[in-house]
């Protein structure tokens, strides 16, 4: 199949914020416990975190992570995961039906992050809980001292307050199954005198108000729309999350769920700028999509599994094994956030470690990258900068959740103090080569840098621990001539290629 395309400097879609490749961490199976935290493993160091599992966290270049949850949030005292380790109480996690021992809380996890360069965002319980512990909670965290709780800091050893500045309101409390869930205005005047208490103990604060658990909600959108008409000028972000699967195996249907995504994306920024209107607000608001992913492979078994789990300790749950064609799927996805990051500011995978995770680790084992910590890691190195408009003209299809769907999915980015520019390119069709040419505009006398592909794999294929099968390679088959980038785009494979210009 033949497919042209162009690029031009001038058609920006918007600078692309860092945390568009963020991450996110819940206290929820085996994500802390025996994921990043194993005391008396090999690989683990002096404060008991496995340095294996932090050499390929941080060989992802995450900006920011979510932490603690997630539903786990939402019946969580803060409190029991601050001071000596071994006061610590053990409690019940009613989201996960499983023992929490609190042996990683905020004074662990936080060093943690630092040490990888990643910026914390904290979510408060507003389930259980409400305004007085979120303004504790912060205090905590962000006063410098001389107060009850920046000493009690202080007294466990965190002399310099961490400085937050990435606040999540809660977590999916438009969720019936969610502790202390709320009617959106309910929810929404909570949110918003949250907000408004936190900002006076750090100005500048970023607010992260709940959106839609996912768009299937029934709900949805008018949640978002009682949600931000009682908070909008005291948010900046309203978080959206979506999970995927193929449960049908079909192929086609389940990379045409991005597009379901992408109008996902134009109806909430939709409400957003009627609420805008309505309120006649100055202010902004942007999405932070801060739970995506694939999750479909154990989701009914688990989800059997834990309702009869007599409260077991960091228990195996929702430990997916990646497919080659989950790796293409997350492939577009990233490409749809780039094309959407005038709205789309955040974004975190969900999970980091484990639970519906990129990386997998094995308690007292080794651990290894699935196949979706590639085209995550690629877009977080590689796609910074400016989003760039791709004009595509090719064949496309129709499926059951998206109509003109293009088989040749194309993002590209614009790093202006590098001088290069970056396609991020995926074929989504069965068997037939795209014979691509992609016309450089004004960007003459381009060169190609790099060229890594991930292709050649049987779609349902995994890697594993000690078979990494499933790893970028060096590209072929694509070059430039007459300022023209061109050549042949193997049917089912993912590239990027770097110019420089």
């Amino acid at each position: 199949m033949r497919v042209t395309a162009a690029i031009h400097r001038a058609y920006e879609i918007a600078a692309i914020d860092d945390r568009l490749y963020a991450a996110f961490i819940e206290h929820m199976g085996r994500a802390i416990y025996s994921g990043i935290y194993e005391p008396g493993h090999p690989q683990a160091d002096a404060t008991g975190f496995r340095r294996d599992v932090a050499a390929m966290v941080r060989d992802l270049n995450i900006p920011a992570i979510r932490y603690p949850g997630g539903n786990f949030v939402s019946a969580y005292n803060w409190e029991d995961g601050v001071g000596p380790q071994e006061a610590r109480p053990v409690r019940l996690d009613l989201a996960w039906r499983s023992k929490e021992t609190n042996q990683v809380g905020l004074n662990e996890f936080a060093p943690w992050a630092e040490d990888l360069g990643i910026d914390l965002m904290l979510a408060v319980n507003l389930g259980s809980r409400g305004i007085s512990e979120a303004r504790d909670f912060m205090e905590y965290v962000n006063h410098p001292a001389g107060t009850y709780w920046s000493d009690l800091r202080r007294s466990h050893g965190v002399e310099a307050p961490y400085n937050v500045r990435m606040w999540c309101l809660g977590n999916e409390m438009d969720g019936p199954w969610q502790i202390g869930h709320k009617q959106a205005d309910e929810y929404g005047r909570l949110a918003n005198e949250t907000a408004k208490a936190l900002r006076q103990l750090t100005p500048g604060a970023e607010m992260i108000v709940c959106g839609s658990s996912n768009d299937a909600m029934p709900t949805y959108p008018d949640w978002e729309r009682g949600v931000l008409e009682e908070c909008y000028e005291n948010v900046d972000y309203i978080s959206l999350h979506k999970y995927f699967g193929n449960s049908s195996r079909d192929t086609l249907n389940f990379f045409g769920k991005v597009e379901e995504t992408g109008r996902y994306i134009q109806a909430i920024g939709g409400v957003i700028d009627f609420v805008k209107a309505k309120k006649r607000a100055t202010n902004d608001v942007h999405i932070c999509f801060d739970e995506w992913n694939v999750w479909y492979h154990r989701r009914e078994e688990d989800s059997r599994a834990w309702a009869s789990w007599d409260w077991p300790e960091a228990p195996a749950l929702l430990e997916e094994d990646y497919t080659f064609e989950d790796a293409l799927f997350v492939a577009c996805l990233l490409n749809e956030f780039i094309r959407r990051s005038d709205r789309v500011k955040i974004a975190c995978i969900a999970q980091l470690v484990n639970v519906i995770a990129p990386i997998r680790a094995e308690a007292g084992g080794p651990a290894w990258r699935q196949t979706i910590y590639w085209p995550y890691q690629l877009a977080s190195l590689h796609g910074r900068g400016r989003a760039l408009r791709v004009a595509v003209d090719g064949p496309r299809y129709d499926c059951a959740v998206a109509d003109d769907v293009s088989y040749l999915d194309i993002a590209a980015t614009h790093d202006t103090g590098a001088g290069t520019v970056t396609f991020f390119i995926v074929n989504r069709h069965l068997s037939e080569a795209a014979d691509l040419r992609l016309t450089l505009g004004d960007f003459p006398g381009a060169t190609l840098l790099s060229h890594q592909t991930l292709a050649g794999h049987p779609l349902m294929a995994t890697n594993g621990p000690g078979r990494e099968a499933i790893v970028p390679v060096p590209g072929q088959g694509l070059g430039i001539e007459d300022d023209t980038l061109g050549g042949q785009v193997a049917p089912l494979s993912y590239h990027v290629v770097k110019l420089k210009v």
